[in-house]
């Protein structure tokens, strides 16, 4: 008699790369919309000061500006955040998630800078828990959350993978931002279409670079942005909440 034994071996899944589903694509499209009830058409991240210095006085200033923010400054620090709190969300490591958004408010450079990143993470909260509900286990979070870390640990409780859910953020963020340059330099629609045309290779690689990033490489060196933030609070004419 011949014994026939099959090994079975488990398989991995790199939560990371989930492929993309119609149901993860539907949420990213609704949360990351500007539609979304989070307030992001009210806040600048320090570009109406830019304008009105002549810092930012066309569309290629804007590019400019925000290639800085990608490579350098608040948009990447937010994308090293994003990915480490999807990652703590998706383990179910409260402490650690608890930990990262600490982190992520308290490197805020500015008072208004704290303000839009904790005041649209709380709403995003508010509307997605609401909306969209998710397992967040015994200690979800509380008190003030800022913007990454209430998306990141949304897309994971859903299982949306990380690398599609983090392309889309740091999407959102760089079209936010041109939204905010047509209305204050001011630009037209189409050129607003091109400026976030011209920069899809560096949302990308924002994107490619955060994912393989650890926490100790968070931060950056977008002084003027962080002097933008700061000077905007006694701008004297406003149209921007930062």
């Amino acid at each position: 008699m011949v014994i026939r034994t099959t090994m079975i071996i488990p398989t991995v899944i790199d939560m990371d790369n989930v492929p993309l589903n119609s149901g993860g694509l539907y949420r990213l499209l609704a949360w990351l919309s500007p539609s979304y009830p989070v307030g992001a058409f009210a806040y600048s991240h320090g570009i109406e000061w830019a304008v009105e210095t002549g810092a930012v006085s066309d569309r290629d200033g804007l590019e400019r500006w925000l290639r800085d923010l990608l490579a350098h400054g608040g948009a990447w620090s937010d994308a090293v955040l994003f990915a480490q709190a999807w990652r703590a969300a998706q383990a179910g490591d409260a402490a650690t998630l608890s930990e990262i958004n600490d982190l992520a408010v308290a490197l805020c450079p500015s008072l208004e800078r704290r303000l839009e990143t904790t005041a649209q993470g709380n709403a995003f909260l508010m509307a997605t828990r609401a909306s969209w509900p998710w397992d967040e286990g015994p200690e979800p979070l509380s008190g003030d959350v800022a913007y990454p870390v209430a998306v990141a640990a949304a897309t994971a409780g859903h299982g949306v993978g990380l690398e599609p859910a983090l392309h889309a953020f740091i999407h959102a963020v760089a079209a936010n931002l041109i939204s905010a340059g047509l209305r204050l330099v001011p630009l037209g629609q189409t050129d607003g279409q091109r400026a976030l045309s011209a920069l899809e290779g560096d949302v990308a690689r924002a994107a490619e670079t955060a994912l393989a990033a650890d926490i100790s490489q968070v931060g950056g060196c977008a002084f003027l942005s962080d002097v933008a933030a700061m000077r905007h609070e006694t701008q004297y004419t406003r149209l921007f909440r930062s």
